[in-house]
Parts: structure tokens; sequence; C-alpha cells
């Protein structure tokens, strides 16, 4: 069925401009704009609601990122150089990226929530030579790396890249297909950051490969609601928006009253969000129906029903027009198209859009795949599966057992470099050949629909969508001598949407317990040794960013068993604490 899409090949129109605006297989990121401002020069391209309205056509924007690239070429930036762009979503920042990329050199988008040290940590692993940041965090941000320059994102100091337009070419380096575009952080608060290394060619191949299962048009216009240095929205919602002349909406807040008014304001019809975003809206919707009384709430599931047969059966969609009521309400009158990423998206949450008359898109994808593998074609969707492989990306199944199921592993043109320095963990997750182990565990069905019944062996996934790896705040524990061992892990916190909290089993060490000894006996002992681990878990909290928290702690009597090489049976302790 994929080669059935792969047919249509929507970006066929790429051939015009080869051999003129490019010359390789496929464009490099700089290309791609170039092209896109040949095709829609008018269009507008970046528009922000808040604090001032700010409207960017394709020409204008081309004007400022050009302007940006130059300034960083009489700043002392070199092909190649690492530039690090972090910062609330903003015009600024996209035209900050691509300006570095313009440059010839390679951006390092880093978390803005994270601590200063952490992100000086990575700018330093990096090896940044220049850095744009938000004016909150610019005194505060860089004070321990060796930088060249550091530059503002805000209007409030200079230079405001808006304002940037030295327009005489000051020797850029034109980077090619194959060249590095990206580094991007899975994960960095440790002393082991994992930078995913990207191509010119892994993004571009990426997006234009995904447009065989998702069709977009230059009259789209996208929501950029989510931080946009995460792989996802980087390319679901950045870089396709700008490979095909769509408009860009930058959201400020993951607040639903000021999502409804952004959708509203900005004629959205390409909507990302998280799982617990659109498992809120869903609910919403479904609770101001449920108030009208038994027999509305009745009739009108029984319309959705209806609706979602006529569109899975009949390729027609009737939901926009039976349901504009409600679809207005909750401002997606507009809207055509709903991506959720970041996290598994409830299969009742994905059937109830679709029979209201929303496309709703999920996939499957890592950072280290560019990110995007697999999208549920709209008009051939299967509700448990995470869709079809893209055109020109093998899927393999290692080890299936009998029903199929098994490790998944995947080659590409958007499978990464590897991790920035960083040899050993590249080497167990990507062969010679260019398959790449997931660690995510799944099967195929006759047709390829990819399945996932399990994620990564310790990767724990929060309500909100966010990737949290145990490893990173088991470190933290080291230092403490109360604690003999400690496993971090998640639990179920929401069987219907997915969704996990953080727990952490501890267990107490033998010296400290001999110390408590003295002092205490029998249940007072119990309760003393718990308020001491409880004390260092709330202290090693505070150091962590919100949405890595533990929240339910167990004390042990026992050690947990351990392999020969010293490790814990995480998944053994996975199964009993659930």
């Amino acid at each position: 069925m994929a080669k059935m899409y792969e047919s249509s090949k929507p970006w066929k129109f790429l051939d015009e401009y080869r051999g003129t605006l490019f010359t390789g297989e496929w464009p490099t990121l700089p290309e791609m704009f170039d092209i896109t401002v040949k095709r829609y020069p008018e269009n507008r391209c970046f528009t922000a609601f808040s604090p001032e309205k700010i409207e960017l056509t394709y020409r204008e924007a081309h004007e400022a990122i050009t302007g940006v690239a130059n300034f960083l070429a009489k700043a002392g930036a070199k092909k190649g150089d690492r530039i690090v762009v972090t910062g609330k979503n903003s015009p600024e920042w996209a035209i900050a990226y691509l300006a570095v990329l313009y440059a010839g050199c390679v951006v390092v988008p880093l978390d803005y929530q994270l601590k200063p040290k952490d992100m000086d940590a990575l700018m330093d692993h990096s090896d940044a030579k220049i850095a744009f940041v938000d004016e909150e965090l610019f005194n505060e941000v860089g004070t321990h790396v060796t930088l060249a320059k550091k530059v503002s994102l805000s209007k409030h100091k200079k230079p405001y890249i808006l304002d940037v337009r030295d327009h005489e070419p000051h020797g850029n380096a034109k980077s090619e297909e194959l060249d590095l575009a990206a580094i991007l952080y899975t994960s960095g608060t440790t002393g082991n950051p994992k930078g995913v290394m990207l191509t010119h060619r892994n993004i571009t191949s990426d997006c234009f490969l995904a447009q065989a299962l998702m069709t977009l048009y230059p009259t789209d216009v996208f929501y950029v609601l989510l931080p946009i240095h995460h792989s996802y929205t980087m390319l679901a919602v950045f870089i396709e928006g700008i490979s095909v002349g769509s408009e860009l909406v930058f959201g400020k807040k993951l607040v639903v009253s000021q999502i409804f008014k952004d959708l509203k304001e900005g004629n959205v019809t390409m909507f990302l969000g998280v799982p617990m975003l659109f498992n809120k809206l869903i609910k919403g919707v479904m609770g101001g129906i449920r108030e009208k009384g038994i027999v509305i709430y009745g009739i009108i599931r029984g319309l959705m029903g209806i609706s979602g047969f006529i569109k899975k059966t009949f390729k027609v969609n009737p939901g926009k027009k039976m349901f504009g009521g409600i679809l207005k309400k909750i401002s997606l009158d507009t809207n055509r198209i709903c991506i959720s990423g970041g996290g598994p998206l409830p299969t009742s949450t994905f059937r109830m859009f679709n029979q209201l008359g929303i496309d709703f898109v999920q996939g499957y994808g890592l950072t280290e795949t560019s990110p995007i593998l697999t999208l549920n074609p709209v008009t051939a969707y299967r509700e448990s599966s995470v869709g079809l492989p893209l055109p020109q990306v093998e899927v393999r199944i290692l080890e299936p057992d009998d029903r199929g199921i098994g490790e998944i592993t995947v080659r590409g043109p958007m499978v990464m470099w590897g991790y920035y320095k960083n040899k050993e963990d590249t080497d167990e997750i990507l062969d010679k050949d260019g398959w790449l182990r997931t660690g995510d565990v799944g099967y195929q069905d006759r047709d390829g629909y990819l399945y996932l019944t399990g994620r990564k062996k310790s990767l724990i996934v929060t309500e909100g969508g966010k990737n949290v790896f145990p490893e990173e705040i088991e470190e933290l524990f080291q230092l403490y001598e109360e604690i003999d061992q400690i496993l971090v892990m998640g639990y179920e916190l929401d069987k219907k949407e997915k969704s996990e909290g953080i727990q952490a089993l501890a267990y107490p060490s033998e010296t400290f317990m001999e110390r408590m000894k003295q002092s205490f006996q029998g249940d007072e002992l119990d309760v003393q040794v718990e308020k001491r681990i409880n004390e260092i878990i709330d202290e090693v909290n505070k150091s962590l960013l919100p949405y890595k928290r533990i929240s339910r702690v167990h004390v042990l009597k026992e050690p947990m068993a351990m392999t020969t090489t010293k490790k814990i049976k995480r998944f053994k302790y996975a199964q009993e604490y659930k």
C-alpha cells in the first residue's frame, strides 16, 4: 500500500528547480526555502499575535534571514560552526534558525526551559560558537561557556534580528545535501548527553516523503504551539509548513483559552498538539453535549457513529457540516487536520475527532529519524495503528514471536548520522548497513501498517507527552549514602489516556539502616527511614523540571534483583509496580 502513495510523489515539483536552485537528490534547507520564496513570495510566512502582531511574507522573511546570515558571517561564523538557538516560539526564533543554515553553519536548538547550567553544559558539549537567546535568559546562559558572541532574540536588545538589514553578501558558505544541518539533544542534563546529528538530506527527505501520506497546501495555516526545538514540531510544523508555502502562526502558551483565540484569529487549518491537549478538548466537547440531556447526547453520539462510518467506508467527510456548530465552539471549524505527537493517543480520542469531521493524523518516529517514520493516511487510517511507513522507509521486525511481535528496526534517508561525540551509543543502535534499532516493540499487518505494543524498556511518557529517561534522574541519587539502590520508572496514571506518572523504588543502604537502628525500633524505624528517603526525593525533585519530578515512592525492605553485570532487572519491577 505504501507504493500506492509513493506513486503520487507530491515532491515532483522539485524537478523544475533541480539544476538551477539545487543539484542533489534533495535540496538543502536553505535551497528548500529559496524554492518556496520563488513559488510563493507574497504568501504569509510567519505570523504572531502577541505581544504585538507580526506578519511577514516569504519574501520579507527571506530578507530578514539573509540579513542575519550576513550578520553571522561578519561576526566570524564559518561553515560547520555550531550555533545555538534557544527561546520561546516566535518568528525571531524561526528566522535565527534558518539564518544559521543560510550561513553554512549547524543549528543547535535547545529547550529554553532547561536550567542555565544544563543549557551551558549542552552549549559546551556542542562546541557552540554563537548563541541566539531570549531576553529573559540573556544574562543567565552562556556565562560558563566560551562563545564568540551571544545575540538576543528580543527587540529590546540589539541586534534585534528583524532589524538586521545588511543584505550585502559577506562570504556565506553554501551547505551541501549531506552536510550536517542540526544537532538535536534528546536528553542532556547528565554527563552523557545525546546529540542527534541530522543532515540536510535527513530533514528535507523526511519532510517531502511524509507528504506522500499527508497532503499539504500553500493555503494551509500551521499552528506552532509545542516548543519548536522539539524534533516533531520542528519537522511536522515548521519544516513541512515552509516547504509548501504555508503560513505559520506562533502560539505562546499551552492554555486552552489562548489556544482557542489563536486558532480563531489565525484561521488555522493544521493543528499539532500532544495527546493530553486533545484528550482535554474532546472531554470538554462531550461534557458540554452531555449537559444538554441524555436524549440529545444519545442523538449526537449516534450521528457521530454514522459520520465516522461514512468517512471510513466511503472516504467522504460529512462530519464537518453535521457538527459545524460544535467545531466552531472549540475554534476548529477552519481546521483541516489535527496532528498528535509526543506520546500514545487513545483510540477513542482518535475516533471521536474523525467522527466530528476532523482529519486526525497520528504517526510514529524518533528524533534519530528526523523524526517521522510512519503516518496514518487520512483516507485509509486504521485507528489502533501508527500508520504506514513513508516511501523509502524500510521496516524490519527483529526476532518476532509467534504473533509477529519484536523489536522495530528501520532504514531510510531520514536516519541520523549518529550521536555527536558519542560513538559507543551510536554503534549500539546503528549498524554499518544503516539499520537503526528503535528499542520499540511492535508488528506489521499484511498491508504494511505498523502497530506498537510497547515502548523502549525504560522510557517514560508523561501526561504532557514529555519523554523522560529514568537514568537521568537515577544519576542524581548517586551522592546520597542513605540509598543503596534506586530505580525510577513510570506507573499508569490513566489507562484510557495512556499517560504515566514517575515513581521511584528505593532500597536503603546498610550503613544508613544501622545508624537509624541506634535511635529507632519497630514501626517507628520504618516511619523515620521513609521520612528521610522522601526528604532526599524532595531535594532531587527541586533540581528537576516539573515534568521530570517523582510523584510516588516505594521504600523497599529487600534489595532489588540484579543481572550478572550488576544492573537492576528493570523489566521485573516494571511489571510488579504498574
